[in-house]
């Protein structure tokens, strides 16, 4: 009996030990607010906004230790709209992220599922909208993909980050279309990212096939013959880089990226320029603004934004953002998801909270 209880003693031991080395987070966002939009569609309207300083999403994050440095690694994360309930992407669960996959302390991280590129993933943080804070500052259209929306993660994808040497890292991502045609919604990503002390700089490129980038969100009504709404680019080619520089309180960033949209003969360059700054008044208090101008086929919209960040928490924080957009000539303003004015000028004015779990 005695070695049996002390067996059965050894067992709970050893399981206790194997559970202490895996853990599973779970994590999740909500912002609300109200807002105000100067024209959509020839009229102001008043709105309760949603996902503005972060994405709403919940997820869940798990790690196991495979011993020596190596650890199996999975991700699943759902964006949804704190305003209504629905999911960001209907029919869709985990419409952000859903990837397993290995990684190693001395090597990186290897991959595979419904992935985020490497646009949203290097590019994305080094942007307005992300260091300011504001969703509505993301570059008309999102073409460049620094948001992740539902046409922007890589399905059926393979991707590979290596560790930090020297302050470098580097990444590859493939995508594969799942098709008997290998060129089918196939999908290649690279990415180069340095970091040295309040230095941060990155890069990326990929080529993507069959994509569907959201022209009509940016007032084009057709692109490349066909209806906006119904476009689907035969290949783009997405690339960009940036950097950002911490000189005390004050945080300063710019940004480049250039995408090339090709389809049934035709070729279309979307290009935006980007800067901006963040100041830190006291450790509560941060105001951020920066200006971004963006051309595409003939047209051209130009943007600024400032605003106040107070966190209550580290969880929690109130804000408030202004937002000015002003269209070239024969071009409608267009903030990213807030509606097409029907002139050349839009104006957003919004407040909101935010909390993080």
């Amino acid at each position: 009996m005695k070695h049996i209880i002390a067996a059965g003693l050894t067992a709970i031991c050893a399981t206790t030990s194997a559970w202490a080395q895996s853990s599973v987070t779970l994590y999740g966002s909500l912002d609300a607010g109200i807002a105000y939009v100067s024209n959509v569609g020839g009229h102001s309207k008043w709105m309760m906004e949603q996902g503005n300083m972060q994405p709403d999403r919940w997820g869940l994050k798990g790690v196991e230790d495979l011993g020596g440095g190596l650890k199996a690694i999975f991700q699943l994360e759902n964006g949804f709209y704190t305003n209504t309930g629905a999911f960001a992407k209907s029919g869709t669960l985990f419409n952000r992220q859903a990837f397993v996959g290995l990684s190693s302390d001395k090597i990186g991280a290897l991959t595979f599922g419904h992935q985020t590129p490497f646009s949203f993933d290097v590019l994305g943080p080094l942007s307005t909208a992300y260091l300011a804070a504001s969703w509505y500052a993301f570059h008309p259209g999102n073409i460049d993909s620094l948001a992740d929306t539902g046409v922007v993660p890589f399905d059926n994808s393979v991707k590979f980050r290596s560790a930090t040497f020297g302050g470098f890292s580097v990444g590859a991502m493939m995508g594969l279309g799942n098709t008997t045609n290998f060129a089918t919604g196939r999908t290649m990503s690279f990415a180069l990212s340095y970091a040295n002390g309040p230095f941060k700089a990155g890069a990326s490129y990929s080529n993507e096939h069959d994509r569907t980038p959201s022209i009509v969100t940016t007032g084009i009504t057709t692109f490349q013959g066909v209806p906006a709404a119904n476009y689907v680019a035969d290949k783009v080619q997405n690339m960009g880089a940036g950097a950002s520089y911490q000189f005390g309180k004050l945080l300063v960033h710019a940004l480049y990226t250039r995408v090339k949209l090709e389809s049934a003969g035709h070729s279309d360059t979307y290009q935006s320029y980007d800067a901006g700054a963040n100041y830190q008044f006291t450790p509560f208090n941060t105001v951020a603004g920066g200006a971004a101008t963006t051309t595409l086929a003939g047209h051209r919209w130009t943007q600024f934004m400032i605003g106040d960040i107070y966190a209550l928490s580290k969880a929690t924080q109130v804000y408030v953002n202004a937002l000015y957009q002003r269209a070239g000539s024969d071009t409608n303003a267009a903030f990213f998801t807030a509606g097409v004015s029907s002139g050349r000028n839009q104006t957003i004015v919004l407040t909101g909270i935010h909390h993080s779990f």
